[in-house]
């Protein structure tokens, strides 16, 4: 779907919830509802909605991940600090 496809006035959601509703769960589709012809609030399917989070706690945990693994001193290092954790755990 192009973005001015997914484009819809307030006063069409209004109009026409129902059928909005059923599009958005069975094509997952997007809408942008616009207002005096500013857009105001996006619409979506939550399974949607969920993924796209998904996605984002994804990348966010890979940019932190990358961050740390600058400063990180090796996996022999790591392995060593475990063992000796551990050891002394035992």
């Amino acid at each position: 779907m192009k973005l001015n496809e997914s484009l819809i006035s307030i006063s069409y959601l209004e109009e026409n919830t129902a059928d909005i509703i059923d599009d958005i769960n069975k094509n997952q589709s997007t809408f942008i509802i616009t207002e005096n012809g500013e857009s105001r609030v996006v619409i979506q399917d939550f399974g949607a909605y969920t993924r796209m989070r998904e996605t984002m706690v994804m990348l966010k945990l890979l940019a932190l991940t990358e961050e740390k693994s600058e400063s990180a001193t090796g996996i022999e290092s790591t392995f060593a600090t475990l063992r000796n954790d551990l050891s002394s755990l035992l």
